[in-house]
């Protein structure tokens, strides 16, 4: 008997009715779903790679506290990866779950802090990376409170930015190239290699007055608006 036919027709059918009861069930599946919660910035919220709120299951980062626009010293966490404008005077501190953490010092992201380096308008850059002027030793309030130790400093919104040794900042028995006058700003000074041939002086020390220049000082630059406006120097070639 030849019941290919009609076992394939049976076939068919049975697959038919399982489609559409699958569909069925697929379909009366969505009327019993709940309203999908309202996304808020607040601590333990997710954000995307492109900084938008997002559900936790598909977040790169998380909110870990809120605070002002811009966000004073100890606003947000030491390990804040990075600051957002959240609203009107808010931001949102996040951090990522994953590395890299650019808020680590040096990272060149999240909040100015020590060991960060920063180009002379005080913006923060990766020390990996080229164009930073100094790197960080402290952030206070005045510049009087910098510790000892501190080469420069530069005037932030609300805070002073205390340098230490690297970058183009001066330190002693470093050498500068000739500058075109004496009084210059900061980011002419053109800090050299001392066995270079564009070594021009090596610094003695920084002074409030060129009157307080040690022995042997035969030039002096004047820097204005400078933590240490005089430099004084031993001429290495005329």
């Amino acid at each position: 008997m030849n019941t290919g036919p009609k076992m394939a027709a049976a076939g068919a059918a049975l697959a038919i009715t399982l489609i559409a009861l699958a569909g069925a069930v697929i379909a009366g599946s969505g009327s019993g779903t709940r309203p999908r919660p309202v996304l808020r910035w607040s601590p333990g919220a997710c954000v995307t790679g492109e900084y938008a709120l997002t559900a936790c299951n598909g977040g790169e980062s998380e909110v870990v506290a809120l605070a002002p626009d811009p966000p004073g010293l100890g606003d947000c966490p030491e390990d804040t990866d990075d600051v957002l404008r959240v609203g009107a005077g808010r931001t949102a501190c996040v951090r990522n779950f994953l590395e890299p953490h650019p808020g680590t010092p040096g990272g060149g992201g999240g909040l100015l802090r020590p060991g960060d380096c920063v180009t002379l308008d005080g913006r923060e850059r990766p020390c990996a990376g080229p164009g930073w002027y100094g790197r960080s030793v402290a952030i206070v309030e005045d510049p009087d409170a910098c510790p000892s130790g501190t080469l420069d400093a530069l005037d932030g919104d609300s805070h002073v930015i205390c340098l230490g040794p690297g970058g183009q900042v001066l330190d002693r028995g470093a050498c500068v190239a000739e500058p075109a006058t004496d009084v210059i700003a900061r980011s002419a000074v053109t800090r050299v290699p001392c066995d270079s041939s564009d070594a021009w002086a090596r610094v003695l020390s920084f002074e409030g007055e060129p009157s307080a220049c040690p022995r042997g000082t035969r030039r002096y630059l004047r820097a204005e608006q400078a933590y240490r406006p005089v430099t004084c120097l031993s001429v290495l070639s005329q």
